[in-house]
């Protein structure tokens, strides 16, 4: 039986994603690129740009910067997310309030996600799957004592 073309990218593309911490890198570049446009927002909506200016594009785009690190270099995922976090953080002092929440919610939760990530932890399985092995064990037991 013949596989879609499209199989092998997204398995490999899945593979690629179950080694790193994925939805956590993701969440923090989101939540930088999202604190970045709120700065490009029109004067009336925009509440302060923050200490000097500076700081209110630095801290958005080094979120962004560790979010891509946290992707491209899982290894040293801690080190980052607590940079992440702080980042984050700061950008509610510097950048519209974190982007009007939004941004800093992303940017903690993603980098939350990061530093709880285990890379050799097994893969989850899903509560039907659990459900239906229970069962087969169960049954096989069963037939097994008759």
């Amino acid at each position: 039986m013949a596989e879609s073309p499209r199989a092998v990218p997204r398995r490999s593309f899945r593979a690629w994603r179950a080694r790193r911490p994925f939805w956590g890198g993701l969440l923090l570049a989101l939540g930088g690129g999202e604190v970045l446009l709120t700065e490009k927002a029109s004067l009336k909506v925009v509440m302060h740009i923050g200490m000097q200016g500076l700081a209110g594009y630095l801290l958005p785009v080094l979120m962004a910067l560790l979010g891509l690190l946290v992707l491209f270099n899982p290894a040293q995922r801690l080190f980052y997310s607590i940079l992440g976090v702080l980042a984050s953080l700061g950008t509610w002092v510097t950048s519209n309030l974190g982007g009007f929440f939004i941004g800093l919610l992303l940017g903690v939760v993603g980098s939350c996600l990061a530093f709880g990530w285990l890379p050799d932890q097994e893969p989850r399985v899903r509560r039907r799957k659990r459900r239906r092995r229970a069962r087969a064990l169960a049954e096989e037991a069963g037939t097994s004592a008759v």
